[in-house]
């Protein structure tokens, strides 16, 4: 009896310049190198032991694919344009982490470019990632035209967060900020509070006219008449936050609780209050929106709306990935959910 068992499968050599190639994997896992490519691009309907020894092969020899090569085998760049609009911003910030882990994880590239909240920007920017050939463009919110907007990116799969748009190879969602500012509003009003004052933002942005509307619902809801002088409009900074608050005291009017329309103006107004030695929430009750990292480390620790930010980006991210693949994405961001921290109280009788 022959009890000699066959050779093991040696690695096959490396190229001089010490680049593993895809044949070689496909050497190695006993397969086709378009096995490998499909397999690495996750097209392939193969089996799991196939795709676990290729896995084992990449493995072995060190193999990192070429994302320029396999872009080019396909008429493909595997890269996604990214329109911010402050890069630096912490909101932006989280949505663009949310976005670049869930590309990386499909293997494609995303290109970051901001719009400033300024058209002729934004315009500009879009056309920066045209002209490199991305496979398509999210953009999140933004101030360019809906139909300027469409006419950029005709043809081009692309995914629009916080606008609702329509058209081919787009898809646009956004978050429940009337809702969510309806709640802040109403924990307030819960609080006894009746003379609730509110920073709105940019109101040519549909979230920030969203959360004025929800701030106006909760009111009228309660049998609270608006008052107009109660409201100002803002930037969504947390240096429009400080001038806002001083635009209030200048008005002379009485306030118990302070509703701002993100976390930053709200940070920013504490620390308008603070210089008019107004306490949070001994004087004035303050509640923000968003639920930014920041919020959890203000002092006092900021009650607020949250939307997980994070999510959003990766939604948005994976929305893209889905209209890539030719389906129809279907995003379902969880519902506002309101987070009290020690910013907010009872109003004192």
């Amino acid at each position: 009896m022959n009890n000699k068992q066959p050779p093991a499968k040696k690695a096959p050599s490396a190229r001089t310049d010490g680049v593993v190639t895809l044949e070689q994997v496909a050497e190695l896992a006993g397969v086709s190198p378009s096995t490998v490519s499909r397999i690495l691009n996750g097209t392939a309907a193969v089996s799991e032991a196939k795709k676990e020894a290729v896995e084992a092969a990449i493995r072995e020899l060190g193999f990192r694919p070429n994302p320029v090569a396999r872009g080019l085998a396909g008429g493909k760049t595997l890269s996604i344009g990214v329109v911010t609009q402050v890069i630096s911003s912490p909101f932006y910030g989280e949505a663009l982490l949310g976005i670049e882990r869930e590309l990386e994880r499909a293997g494609y590239v995303p290109l970051f470019v901001s719009g400033n909240w300024h058209e002729d920007d934004e315009r500009k920017a879009i056309e920066t990632l045209l002209s490199r050939r991305v496979d398509g463009i999210i953009v999140l919110a933004g101030r360019l035209a809906d139909e300027a907007l469409l006419n950029l990116t005709a043809g081009l799969p692309t995914v629009v967060v916080g606008r609702q748009l329509q058209g081919p190879q787009l898809y646009s969602f956004s978050f429940d900020n009337r809702g969510g500012a309806r709640l802040a509003t109403q924990h307030l009003i819960d609080q006894g509070h009746r003379r609730i004052a509110f920073i709105a933002g940019d109101l040519i942005h549909d979230d920030a006219v969203d959360r004025q509307n929800g701030y106006l619902d909760a009111l009228a809801a309660a049998g609270i008449a608006a008052d107009p002088n109660l409201i100002v409009q803002s930037d969504y900074t947390e240096a429009g936050g400080v001038l806002s608050v001083t635009r209030l005291l200048e008005r002379d009017i009485h306030f118990t609780a302070l509703f701002a329309s993100n976390d930053q103006m709200a940070i920013g107004a504490c620390l308008g209050l603070h210089r008019r030695n107004l306490r949070v929430p001994d004087d004035v009750s303050l509640v923000g929106f968003d639920d930014l990292i920041m919020a959890r480390y203000a002092m006092p620790p900021l009650t607020t709306v949250r939307q997980s930010v994070y999510e959003i980006g990766s939604e948005a991210a994976m929305a893209m990935l889905e209209l890539l693949r030719g389906g129809s994405p279907r995003v379902q961001l969880p519902q506002p959910e309101l987070v009290v921290r020690e910013s907010s109280r009872r109003m004192s009788r």
